[in-house]
């Protein structure tokens, strides 16, 4: 009896082995360095194939010449803006963070996995949420119109005049209830739930981007825990070694920009095997 338990064990196993999915882990070699990353498959898919594909020179991109070539994309570029407390990042073509590979792509963001569907933009007792510190109080303002205008259809400063008693009654009302979520997706993200997003934390990766659903090529990694950019945009991996790489480039002396006056740059980012 024993023997047979053994023999149908030994043949599940294989069958159970290969349904996990394991994460994909990538080897960064910077020239300060090595660091190791597990990228989370699950929470951001799309991400990681495209950041993946990238790196490993299989997927299309436009040249700084407008020609589609595949090449491992990553390799030789550099960390072009560097700010110790915050966040090192990387993966512009041009260097100077305006690059990108041709294409853009959306958002993979559960907003609520993020607790931002229970915050509300204004406390009650501590007034504006912390995450909006970012922000002047003008710019949250017009974030908050935002859904207003469009549900009041107004679209020119002659409805605007004549709607202003309906501006203000629902905006009384909006204000009570608003939440981050809200508020972000009258800016246009558009969040999953179907997904498990994680926190800006120490450590970990996130797409840059320049608004909603315009991810590209560049990336960065929080030297700290970076909570009020949550919801805004993607994690998609987490250094597992060689986070003393990580803080030796955040050390390095930067000019405008926060551009580092020796340039720090990624050798190549590969899949380990």
């Amino acid at each position: 009896m024993k023997k047979l338990f053994l023999t149908i064990l030994a043949a599940i196993t294989p069958i159970i082995t290969s349904a996990e999915s394991k994460n994909p882990i990538v080897s960064m070699k910077t020239s300060h360095g090595e660091i190791t990353i597990e990228l989370l498959q699950k929470s951001a898919p799309k991400t990681v194939k495209n950041f993946i594909d990238l790196a490993q020179g299989t997927k299309e991109f436009t040249d700084a010449l407008g020609q589609k070539i595949k090449k491992p994309f990553y390799d030789g570029l550099t960390f072009h803006r560097v700010i110790d407390g915050f966040m090192i990042q990387g993966g512009c073509p041009v260097g100077n963070g305006s690059g990108n590979p041709g294409y853009k792509f959306s958002d993979e963001i559960n907003a609520n996995s993020l607790g931002l569907d229970k915050a509300k933009v204004i406390h009650p007792e501590k007034g504006m949420h912390e995450y909006l510190r970012v922000y002047p109080p003008q710019k949250i303002q017009q974030m908050i119109v935002q859904p207003i205008f469009k549900k009041l259809g107004i679209t020119t400063q002659q409805q605007l005049d004549q709607k202003q008693n309906q501006i203000q009654a629902e905006h009384q009302k909006i204000i009570k209830t608003l939440t981050l979520k809200n508020l972000y997706e009258g800016i246009g993200y558009k969040y999953n739930d179907k997904l498990k997003s994680f926190p800006m934390k120490t450590g970990f990766l996130a797409m840059a981007n320049s608004g909603p659903n315009s991810n590209g090529c560049q990336f960065y990694i929080n030297l700290v825990d970076n909570n009020y950019l949550d919801g805004k945009h993607t994690v998609f991996g987490k250094v597992i070694k060689g986070i003393e790489v990580v803080q030796k480039i955040a050390k390095v002396k930067t000019g405008s920009r926060s551009k580092p006056l020796t340039p720090v740059k990624i050798i190549s980012i590969r899949l380990k095997k």
